[in-house]
């Protein structure tokens, strides 16, 4: 424990927090936070419920990342200060507690460090996931509905809002499809990473004669567009189809056909949106979608002109990014950057942050290599 140069390492993590500070841009960050502020003390702000909470989320999030800075430079402050009244006391025991927390306070800077990598054009922004089950039949169904949860519950840990835009539900168990926002900064640089053929093999709950089944579920993540994004869709472009919504078992959870399906006829891409009881509402979320996706879909035709790296997403063998093996052992493997955890349920409650970082080093890596 002695061996330890806690001067040496303290004023690497206070270097490398100085870099993330001025990569993170805190000036800005608190401009934009008073600036949000003003406009949630105003006393017509829930006049118009959407944008309200758009504003009270970003407010929320961007004051979260704040803290979260803040905080950890206070905590390495505490730590210097910590060491010399142990060094000085000579306190063999306080400074075991130091080593430890050194140890936390690094894991902890690195986590904040992989922010610094997503400068991508859309990074900043909030992130639309889909996810549609794949081949494995009502296992699949299944896996697309876990996936679903696990993507919501890692959000609800960081604290991040949900709205949920669409849920096609199968007729057995799970989801045929699913289209969920998650607000917050940087939430598309964080989970673009998670785009991919996911694999489950398990053995299967809905096979009677208890047999192991391999499932694949695709999911899509794609950047919450803003005012200022130029993407125009010409009215006789758009099919627009209302029916009725529907939730699990075929049950109608809305009496009314105000739900809402979108299809850009020039693509073939389709939206749709349940979520509100209004037809109005839900059509003009099912467009935030549909724009989204369009975008997206630009942003790969070009790419793909550029170097010829092929977008489609079969959701079947041969194009998974990721394992999720339950039987005969228990392992979450990443194919990508190879990180794995022995630990899948944790996984399946939202714990992935370590993924998505090993994702992130990767893809930086990546870009590196085809610059």
């Amino acid at each position: 424990m002695a061996s330890t140069d806690f001067e040496a390492e303290i004023k690497q993590l206070q270097a490398t927090m100085k870099t993330i500070g001025q990569v993170l841009d805190l000036d800005g960050m608190r401009r934009e936070i008073a600036d949000l502020g003003e406009q949630v003390a105003a006393p017509d702000l829930w006049d118009d419920v959407e944008s309200a909470t758009r504003i009270t989320g970003r407010l929320s999030a961007l004051q979260g990342e704040l803290d979260k800075f803040t905080g950890l430079d206070s905590r390495i402050e505490d730590l210097a200060l910590m060491v010399e009244m142990a060094q000085e006391e000579g306190d063999a025991s306080s400074l075991e507690d130091s080593e430890r927390e050194l140890e936390r306070i690094k894991k902890s800077v690195e986590s904040l460090e992989i922010r610094t990598l997503l400068n991508g054009e859309y990074d900043a922004r909030e992130a639309l996931v889909s996810i549609r089950s794949g081949a494995g039949g009502v296992d699949a169904a299944d896996f697309a509905e876990t996936l679903m949860r696990m993507y919501i519950r890692w959000a609800e840990q960081h604290k991040y809002p949900v709205e949920v835009y669409e849920t096609s539900y199968a007729e057995e168990a799970g989801l045929k499809s699913a289209t969920f926002a998650i607000h917050a900064p940087y939430a598309y640089g964080t989970l673009s990473v998670e785009a991919g053929t996911h694999r489950l093999v398990r053995i299967s709950p809905f096979d009677n004669q208890g047999r192991r089944q391999t499932s694949f579920a695709a999911v899509e993540v794609v950047p919450v567009l803003e005012q200022t994004d130029e993407i125009e869709i010409p009215d006789e472009e758009i099919r627009v189809d209302v029916y009725r919504s529907g939730g699990p078992g075929g049950q109608s959870v809305n009496t009314t056909d105000s739900a809402v399906r979108l299809t850009h006829i020039p693509t073939g891409t389709v939206v749709s949106c349940q979520n509100e009881k209004s037809q109005l509402q839900n059509k003009a979320s099912a467009m935030v979608v549909l724009k989204a996706k369009l975008l997206a879909l630009k942003k790969a035709e070009e790419k793909a002109h550029l170097d010829g790296l092929r977008g489609d997403v079969q959701a079947s063998w041969g194009d998974q990014m990721r394992n999720y093996v339950l039987n005969p052992y228990q392992i979450v493997k990443d194919l990508r950057t190879s990180y794995e955890s022995g630990n899948p349920q944790a996984v399946f409650d939202g714990d992935i942050d370590a993924f998505l970082e090993a994702g992130i080093r990767w893809r930086r890596g990546a870009e590196k290599v085809d610059a």
